[in-house]
C-alpha cells in the first residue's frame, strides 16, 4: 500500500488556502472564522470518504472507519489551527496525512481488524487561548473541562463560548475512551533531520515545557513632565526579565531553551510610562530537574527587577508538562514500517509539545517527524518537501495498518 500523492498534495492545497497570508504562511487562529471554514472542509471530506463523524465538547473531531471486529480503535491526528503569521505544515499536515491514510485503506478495500480513525484537536497552539494542547488536556483529564471552557482570550472572549459560536461545541463526552494506539505525523519544527540529510524522525518522546505569566504593576504617568527619578516604569522591570530569561539559560545551558514570547503594555501608547506589563515565560528541558532549577531563578529574577524599579510583580507558574516517553511499540511499529520503505531514519525527541504529550496518558502513542527546512517553524517560511511528506504519510499508513491488524 502507498498513499496517493497528488491526491494529498491537492488537499494541502485546498486546506491551506483557508487562512492564507499575503507572503504564503497561514494564519488560522482557533475558533476564528477561519478555523470553523478549515473544519468545515475537514468534516466534508471525511464523509465524503465514508467515515463516522462526531464532535466532543472541547470540540474535537473523530472520524472513525469500522474495523472487522469490536476493538478499541487506532487513531491519528494533529491540529488544524495555526499560530498568527505561521506555516501551511504545522498541525494541518498531520490531518490531512491521517486523512489520506485512511483514503487510501479505502482505495484498497483493506480491512483492518481495528477500527481505524483520526482525531483533529482543538487549540494545539495555545496562541489564543491558554495552554497549549487545551483540548487533548481535557481528554487526558489533566485540565478539567470547565478551566478550560473558561480561558479568555485577550478581547476577553471565553473558549466556551467561542465553540459554540463558530457551531463546533459537540455533545460527546471529552473524556478518554478505549483506543488501541495514537499516532502523530509532524514536521521536525528544528533542524536535526535536515542536517543530517535523513527523511523520516522515530520520535521517542517530548521534553518537559512550564509556561509562566509574569505581570509587573507600577506608576502610568506623562512620559514629559514626570522626572526619572520618580518613575515606577513597568516596561523597565519587564526588559530586565526578557535578560534575565536569558541568562537563566545560560546558566543551565545544555538542551535548555527559555524563550519570552509575549508582551501585553498597558497603556501602549508612546507618550505615556506603562503602568502594566504582562510577559510570557517557555522553559523547556528534556531534564525536569533543569525545569525544577530553573523556576525558583525566575522567581528571583522577577523580584529583583520588582524591587529595583520600585513596582509590584505578580508570577503564576500556571502549566506544566512532564517530560513524555512514547511507548515502545508503536515506535518499533514506526521504525519497522520505515525500514520496509527503505526510508533513511533515526530516533529523535521532541523539543515542541503536541496533543501526542497527553495522548501518551490514554494509549500507547508515537509521532513520527519529517523534516524542516530550515529548522524553521511558527513562521511563514515553514517548507517540508513533497518527497519527505510523501515518506512521512507511508510511514505512518505502514505503522497504523499494522497497529490495526491489516
Amino acid at each position: 500500500m502507498r498513499i496517493d500523492r497528488a491526491r494529498l498534495a491537492e488537499s494541502m492545497e485546498a486546506l491551506g488556502k483557508i487562512g492564507e497570508t499575503p507572503r504564503g504562511g497561514l494564519s488560522r487562529v482557533a475558533l476564528t472564522d477561519d478555523d470553523r471554514r478549515g473544519r468545515d472542509l475537514l468534516v466534508r471530506w471525511m464523509k465524503e470518504a465514508g467515515l463516522a463523524v462526531t464532535i466532543d465538547q472541547m470540540g474535537n473531531i473523530f472520524a472513525v472507519r469500522s474495523g472487522t471486529e469490536a476493538r478499541p480503535p487506532v487513531f491519528m491526528g494533529s491540529h488544524a489551527d495555526s499560530v498568527p503569521s505561521g506555516g501551511k505544515y504545522d498541525g494541518q499536515l498531520g490531518v490531512l496525512c491521517a486523512l489520506e491514510v485512511l483514503r487510501t485503506l479505502n482505495d484498497g478495500r483493506t480491512p483492518t481488524r481495528h477500527p481505524v480513525g483520526m482525531i483533529v484537536f482543538t487549540n494545539e497552539e495555545g496562541a489564543r487561548f491558554q495552554p497549549a494542547m487545551i483540548a487533548s488536556g481535557v481528554m487526558a483529564g489533566k485540565i478539567p473541562l470547565e478551566d478550560a471552557y473558561n480561558a479568555r482570550d485577550r478581547d476577553g472572549l471565553r473558549l466556551g463560548d467561542e465553540l459554540a459560536r463558530i457551531g463546533y461545541l459537540g455533545s460527546e463526552p471529552c473524556v478518554p475512551r478505549p483506543m488501541r494506539a495514537y499516532l502523530e505525523l509532524h514536521i521536525e519544527q528544528g533542524p536535526i533531520l535536515e542536517e543530517e540529510r535523513i527523511p523520516l524522525g522515530i520520535v521517542e518522546g517530548i521534553v518537559a515545557i512550564s509556561w509562566s505569566r509574569v505581570t509587573f504593576h507600577g506608576v502610568q504617568d506623562h512620559a514629559g513632565p514626570t522626572p526619572m527619578r520618580v518613575r515606577h516604569d513597568a516596561l523597565v522591570a519587564a526588559a530586565e526579565v526578557v535578560a534575565g530569561v536569558r541568562a537563566i539559560s545560560r546558566k543551565i545551558r545544555g538542551n535548555f531553551v527559555a524563550t519570552v514570547g509575549r508582551l501585553d503594555v498597558t497603556p501602549n501608547i508612546p507618550n505615556a510610562i506603562p503602568g502594566r506589563v504582562g510577559l510570557s515565560v517557555d522553559l523547556r528541558d528534556p531534564q525536569e530537574a533543569n525545569l525544577d532549577r530553573a523556576l525558583p531563578m525566575l522567581d528571583q529574577v522577577v523580584r529583583a527587577a520588582a524591587k529595583r524599579e520600585g513596582v509590584r510583580a505578580e508570577i503564576e507558574h500556571y502549566w506544566r508538562v512532564p517530560r513524555t516517553p512514547f511507548h515502545p511499540d508503536v515506535v518499533g511499529a514506526i521504525e519497522e514500517a520505515a525500514a520496509t520503505l527503505g526510508c533513511g531514519h533515526r530516533r529523535i525527541l521532541s523539543g515542541a509539545g503536541h496533543d501526542a504529550q497527553y495522548m501518551a496518558a490514554i494509549c500507547p502513542t508515537g509521532m513520527i517527524f519529517v523534516p524542516s527546512r530550515g529548522g524553521r517553524s511558527h513562521c511563514e517560511e515553514e517548507w517540508t518537501s513533497l518527497d519527505d511528506i510523501e515518506h512521512g504519510a507511508n510511514a505512518l499508513l505502514l505503522a497504523c495498518a499494522r497497529l490495526a491488524g491489516a
